[in-house]
């Protein structure tokens, strides 16, 4: 039996045991449970699929796809981070995806880095560190995606509060939208970065004065 090494990798990256400091971050979602968005796990469904197909998921997807593709190239994966910084529509998006990217790398430095600046957005360094490994670029970006919904909905398996079966169920549910998405970005360029989920920008910028925190983010 042979086993590709690359696969290890992918899953000890983006395993939830990963020190990247995603448990502490709910994306605003701790905000929309407050405000009765998300409530049980068919509202968490549907704000999740929207994050994924109009949010962040989506964006991320291109970030990581051309990070993977330039990441022996130092200074255009410099201008992608700073594109992946500028777009972020909250301060607290901004730190939380500056603090996963810079924390991410720090841990992974045990594989060997590409050359990045010091502070890399999350799905910048995932991208990177993938095409410098020579990990499959399709793969990663499904797995990158994967386990952003996976964190989310173990947020809201705290917060709303779901059983562990609902949070499984609205996984599973979310597989054909995470391929989707993940199979739709593949020719997408950096131009075409970009979100329609208000709700959820809004509601990242809520959570910086939101009265009672669980999260970060």
């Amino acid at each position: 039996m042979t086993i590709d090494a690359s696969l290890l990798r992918l899953l000890a990256w983006l395993s939830p045991a990963f020190p990247t400091g995603a448990f502490a971050c709910s994306h605003g979602l701790e905000w929309a449970v407050e405000a009765g968005d998300i409530r049980d796990a068919d509202t968490l469904r549907e704000w999740l699929t929207d994050v994924v197909r109009h949010g962040v998921g989506r964006s991320d997807c291109i970030l990581v796809r051309h990070a993977h593709r330039a990441a022996r190239e130092a200074a255009v994966l410099s201008e992608i981070a700073e594109l992946a910084a500028a777009v972020a529509p909250a301060r607290e998006r901004l730190t939380e995806t500056l603090g996963q990217g810079t924390a991410f790398l720090r841990a992974a430095r045990a594989w060997g880095l590409p050359t990045l600046p010091e502070e890399t957005p999350y799905p910048v360094a995932v991208g990177a560190l993938a095409g410098w490994h020579g990990i499959d670029e399709d793969g990663t970006v499904a797995a990158y995606l994967q386990a952003f919904a996976s964190n989310l909905i173990s947020a809201a398996v705290r917060l709303v509060p779901l059983g562990q079966s609902d949070g499984l169920q609205v996984l599973a549910s979310l597989e054909p939208v995470v391929l989707g998405i993940a199979e739709d970005t593949s020719t997408g360029s950096l131009e075409d970065i970009g979100g329609c989920v208000f709700r959820s920008d809004l509601a990242a910028m809520h959570h910086e004065t939101q009265f009672t925190r669980l999260f970060r983010s």
